[in-house]
């Protein structure tokens, strides 16, 4: 992220699962616009070639281990929380664990479970439906919604961060620039930065990336027997 709203965000509403998936970040083979073809302006070169790096990178794994931390800004720059996850990722298979929610996604369902009322939301995955999801926020989520451009390079601790400034073609989006923060040793995503027009800003960390880790199928897949009570709410027609 995550409809669209947010970055590792279209998939988490606020502190919702459904935010983190949104932001059409992160997160799948969509093929890159010509920039001749942008009425909007120029892509990047430089930018490009770090971003098709990154996306091969995470291509050239099976799967994917990532714990992550989700921090929410308000307008004034104040921290309102912080929640830590961990996302497993197969293919277009994911797995999302956050203080109180998860999501499971097995390609063709997607339940979102609720710890607090004991509730799992069941939905198809509609595959003409534009999101984000942690498949495209590793590969390929720049092409074609997003203009892009290298703003440079810094130092963050040891290693050095490349910032990449991603702004959305389509103006309707609720968020108006995303930076992407790209470890330039590793080629990979360290984190993103989304901007939201109310002036509140959606970060997500990458605090651990392991790939080709072994992960069962039977991880993408929501069990009611692993949760006594729970009540479905089946969304599915």
């Amino acid at each position: 992220m995550l409809a669209d709203s947010n970055i590792f965000a279209a998939l988490l509403n606020y502190w919702d699962m459904k935010k983190i998936l949104i932001t059409a970040l992160f997160f799948s083979g969509l093929s890159i616009v010509n920039a001749q073809n942008n009425s909007l302006g120029n892509n990047d070169p430089a930018a490009k070639k770090i971003l098709d790096q990154v996306s091969a990178k995470a291509k050239s794994y099976k799967s994917i281990k990532a714990d992550f931390t989700l921090e929410i800004q308000n307008a004034a720059g104040k921290t309102e929380g912080s929640k830590k996850g961990i996302v497993y990722l197969k293919g277009t298979q994911y797995h999302i664990s956050i203080t109180g929610q998860e999501i499971f996604c097995d390609g063709k369902n997607l339940w979102t479970y609720d710890k607090s009322t004991n509730e799992v939301t069941i939905n198809k995955i509609d595959p003409t439906v534009k999101t984000i999801t942690p498949e495209k926020f590793f590969t390929n989520f720049y092409d074609k919604d997003f203009l892009y451009k290298l703003n440079g390079e810094s130092k963050q601790g040891n290693k050095t961060m490349q910032e990449i400034e991603l702004t959305p073609v389509d103006k309707t989006k609720t968020f108006f620039k995303v930076y992407l923060y790209v470890d330039k040793a590793a080629k990979m995503i360290h984190g993103l930065k989304s901007l939201e027009k109310n002036g509140s800003k959606d970060i997500v960390t990458i605090n651990k990336l392991v790939g080709n880790t072994t992960i069962s199928d039977d991880l993408f897949v929501f069990n009611k027997a692993k949760y006594p009570g729970v009540e479905e709410v089946d969304l599915r027609e």
